[in-house]
């Protein structure tokens, strides 16, 4: 009977042993379970960046960053800057923005009667005149036109006295009688080429001719040599010179033509020589239609 209540007894204990050994194993399961449940929630909020001291964000863990001044530059794609466009020294002078009389503070203007007309009565009032009545293309060489403190110069000696800034060239009507059409284009050349030897840096424009009036020529017993016929041929020449020799040619004759193809009966007494509202016309028409140096010979 001792013997079977020791059996009971140790049965007893060992069933009771179990049963904590099991209790142990559930709670170190459920501390591993706690203790990876913390360690993956630690992972997870090291990966974020925190700010630094200076309150920026931190650098990924390669130290790049996106305004990294060792990253590459990218290339300069802007366009490059377009040449100036030659000027058409095939063509007359485009009408420009309008100048005042100061631009012609350093012009000379070389000529006959007419010219000396426009520079008495446009009011132009500067510029230095370079006239002779008479003078023709034929002699601008050779005939000692211009007197200077008494002394005796060629148009072109006087010009080569000082510098100028602009020279205008309008010689043509004194001509029309010689019937010498190709030496009149190649007197033009010559005359070109002289007055660039020694004005290098003007600009130099030659000057179409402006209309005649033939019926007030004939009236008043002009020359019957004195033709618009003619003339435009005259102007045709010199358009092609200054074509060849690279200046500006200014095309005046339609500015003063009128219907019939001549100069307006009131623009002239002799049907040559301008009156002075038609020297102010004259003026205007130079004073919008300039050409700047730079723009017809670009550097480089």
């Amino acid at each position: 009977m001792r013997k079977r209540k020791n059996i009971v007894l140790c049965c007893a204990l060992a069933g009771l042993l179990a049963c904590l050994l099991s209790l142990s194993g559930c709670n170190a399961s459920a501390h591993q379970e706690d203790k990876g449940s913390s360690s993956s929630q630690g992972a997870s909020s090291s990966t974020t960046s925190a700010p630094d001291s200076s309150g920026s964000a931190s650098l990924p863990e390669d130290g790049s960053s996106s305004s990294d001044s060792s990253a590459p530059q990218q290339p300069d794609v802007s366009e490059p800057e377009s040449p100036a466009t030659p000027y058409d020294f095939s063509s007359p002078a485009p009408e420009s923005d309008p100048v005042d009389n100061s631009y012609f503070q350093d012009a000379a203007f070389i000529g006959d009667s007419r010219t000396d007309g426009f520079l008495i009565y446009s009011g132009i009032g500067c510029g230095e005149n370079l006239t002779s009545n008479g003078l023709s293309i034929f002699k601008l060489e050779s005939k000692k036109a211009i007197t200077i403190d008494g002394q005796s110069y060629t148009a072109l000696e006087a010009l080569g006295r000082k510098q100028y800034g602009k020279v205008y060239l309008s010689l043509g009507v004194n001509e029309l009688g010689y019937y010498d059409d190709q030496g009149f284009y190649e007197a033009y050349c010559r005359a070109i080429d002289a007055i660039r030897a020694c004005q290098p840096n003007a600009v130099i424009y030659i000057q179409g001719l402006i209309p005649l009036n033939e019926s007030v020529i004939a009236a008043t017993g002009g020359a019957s040599y004195l033709t618009n016929e003619h003339l435009l041929v005259y102007n045709d020449l010199m358009k092609q010179a200054a074509e060849e020799k690279q200046v500006v040619f200014l095309d005046l004759n339609p500015a003063f033509t009128g219907p019939d193809g001549q100069l307006p009966e009131d623009a002239s007494r002799d049907g040559v020589h301008l009156t002075k509202a038609y020297c102010e016309q004259w003026l205007d028409y130079l004073k919008t239609h300039t050409v700047d140096y730079d723009t017809l010979y670009p550097a480089g």
